[in-house]
């Protein structure tokens, strides 16, 4: 009877045995590649930060393991943590496996696997130290080639410590398959790299333009942010800083603390909070001491606090910073909203890595990716919200200098009743003028270059052109040159006009100017003196033959058509022309000389050119005539 009891118990010590085994062993077959282990694995919580590899053994130590259970994070934690896992391959899986452990931004992770002579291998990694030493092959995340798996089970173990958070999701990869499935990673990552890294450019160019301290802040946030992402997802790990250990500046602390410091900063300039929102203004302010602070003591080594603090600094930070914008938002700021859907966004991904910070939720790849596509989708918000806001600007700027110019009227109408009460305002608008000096002479040039230039076609105006050919005539007088005036006129321009409509003879006349000033020099001047009449001056020692040639070039190149949207628009031009010395020596009797020539051109038929006495030269008594003749300058 004893002997069937001790049977019994020794059956029931096997079977409990046997099922604890395959509750721990994970067995891999031909399809386990990309298989997620956490619900097979097992955990340790090292209270004391006691325990060495040597202590597994030890049948009490293996009794404190519990069940993961699916955890992948255990959050923030003083103490170390090990992580038991068991593999084992069915007879049809490979054996050659590479374990993955996606927790990338860890301080301190120590794998330990069995070196087949009962001892153990052991291998440091973690953002502790260099890129290379702590991966069997280059990936983004942490990833270890395993010994060769057999039908015996093989265990081995993790020691993760990282006070600001420890997460381990682990997976086995059959290697080509984590290939493909990087090369699947980089694509989606590459392009939210590329948009980020888009805006910031653009952005900058703007800052560099405008020198506005919103986009400064934007730039700097943008900036940041990027690095950041880049930390998280390990590419910054694998690509930037390879060589060395990642920095104090560059990790899980300092990034997001400074990110906050720039956000909160470009929050109170795009939001104005200085003008009417003192007090979030000044929480706002305690947020950036408050990172600041984090930044510093995670600098002298406390890593848990610095963690915590901006786990907590939040708290003060996100309120401040959503009833401010809500605030303008209600006053009608538009710019308001997009800051409440941008930061919306990425507030709702950062509770999220706080929970995965403090194990609260598991790392997995949804959650990994919610916070990079987050921060895209802010940037581009941000942007929207910058750019309404310098429209805002400029609009407050023009108005600012109407009201320049209304106090500057103002201030002249003073001066005409009482010099002495003019010299006193002046003293006393010193400053201001200094600043809207600036403004005014630009006003002035814009106004000289509309008196001189033709608005329709931006070309230089019959009284441009009246001082320029006195100025030419006096230049050639001295230095014995000569001069040519074209009078240019189209032929059958009324027709377009009443046809098509002015907007069509609008474009006409834009397109003539343009090939007006396609084909003729660089040094001649080109002028539209009124409806379809333009003329061109030719200085220089061969004016006539110069002439001919770019008359000869102008009748062709203008006679070729214009589209009006479907509808080509075609017009031919009479030419005449004039030169001095030979038919006239002032501006006047030069323009009258052009133009009868230009009427003969009219009455052979139209689209042609004719040079003043080309038919006969002149007696000297008709070019007396010409040069008597006075005719207003403002022909």
């Amino acid at each position: 009877m004893l002997r069937i009891v001790s049977s019994f118990v020794l059956l029931l010590s096997l079977t409990c045995l046997s099922a604890a085994v395959s509750a721990t062993t994970i067995v891999l077959d031909s399809a386990s590649s990309g298989r997620l282990l956490n619900g097979q694995i097992e955990l340790l919580e090292d209270r004391d930060a006691q325990l060495s590899i040597a202590d597994m053994a030890d049948p009490l130590v293996q009794r404190r393991f519990q069940p993961a259970d699916g955890r992948a994070t255990v959050g923030q934690s003083r103490h170390p943590w090990w992580i038991k896992v068991s593999l084992q391959r069915s007879p049809n899986a490979p054996r050659q496996w590479w374990l993955e452990n996606a927790g990338i931004t860890l301080f301190d992770l120590q794998l330990y696997l069995p070196d087949g002579q009962g001892g153990w291998h052991a291998r440091t990694t973690g953002t502790a130290v260099p890129y290379a030493e702590g991966r069997d092959h280059a990936y983004r995340r942490m990833l270890f080639q395993l010994p060769e798996l057999d039908e015996e089970p093989l265990t081995l173990y993790f020691r993760s410590f990282d006070p600001a958070g420890n997460s381990f999701p682990l997976t086995v990869w059959q290697l080509d398959d984590l290939e493909h499935h990087a090369s699947n990673e980089n694509i989606g990552f590459g392009l939210i790299y590329g948009m980020i890294l888009a805006l910031l450019l653009y952005n900058l160019f703007i800052l560099i333009a405008l020198r506005d301290r919103a986009y400064l802040w934007y730039v700097l946030a943008t900036a940041c942010v990027l690095v950041f992402i880049l930390s998280m997802t390990g590419h910054g790990f694998q690509y930037l800083w390879p060589g060395s250990a990642v920095p104090f500046w560059l990790d899980r602390i300092t990034l997001p603390s400074l990110w906050g410091i720039f956000v909160m900063r470009f929050t109170q300039e795009l939001l104005y909070t200085k003008r009417g929102l003192i007090w979030p203004h000044r929480l706002l302010n305690a947020g950036c001491a408050l990172y600041l602070v984090a930044i510093a003591i995670n600098a002298f080594g406390y890593r848990a606090e610095g963690a915590l603090m901006i786990a907590l600094t939040p708290i003060i930070t996100v309120p401040s910073a959503l009833f401010s914008a809500a605030v303008r938002c209600r006053q009608g700021f538009f710019p308001a909203r997009f800051y409440l859907l941008g930061y919306g966004a990425v507030l709702g991904s950062t509770v999220v890595l706080v929970m995965r910070a403090a194990g609260l939720i598991e790392p997995y790849n949804f959650t990994a990716y919610l916070f990079p596509l987050s921060v895209a989708a802010e940037t581009i918000l941000f942007s929207f919200a910058l750019a309404y806001r310098i429209q805002r600007l400029k609009q407050e700027k023009a108005e600012a200098q109407r009201q320049a110019d209304r106090e500057k009227t103002a201030r002249l109408a003073l001066a005409q009743g009482n010099a002495d009460e003019l010299q006193h305002a002046v003293k006393q608008r010193t400053a201001e003028l200094a600043a809207t000096n600036q403004r005014l002479r630009q006003r002035e040039l814009e106004l000289q270059h509309a008196a001189f230039h033709d608005p329709l076609t931006e070309l230089p105006n019959r009284r441009y052109l009246v001082e320029r050919t006195e100025t030419a005539l006096a230049h050639a007088e001295r230095h014995g040159e000569s001069v040519a005036l074209m009078l240019i006129d189209l032929d059958h321009f009324k027709p377009i006009n009443d046809r098509f409509g002015h907007d069509a003879g609008d474009l006409m006349l834009q397109m003539v100017a343009k090939r007006l000033r396609e084909h003729v020099r660089s040094g001649d001047t080109v002028a539209r003196l009124g409806g379809d009449e333009f003329a061109v001056l030719i200085c220089g020692d061969e004016a006539e033959r110069h002439a001919r040639e770019i008359a000869a070039r102008l009748l062709h190149g203008l006679a070729q058509p214009v589209l009006y949207g479907a509808e080509p628009l075609s017009v031919t031009i009479s030419i005449g022309v004039a030169l001095y010395p030979q038919h006239a020596s002032h501006f006047a009797s030069l323009y009258k000389a052009a133009d009868e020539a230009l009427y003969k051109v009219k009455a052979r038929g139209r689209s042609g050119s004719s040079v003043c006495g080309e038919d006969g030269e002149l007696s000297s008594r008709a070019r007396l005539q010409l040069d008597v003749i006075k005719v207003t300058s403002g022909l």
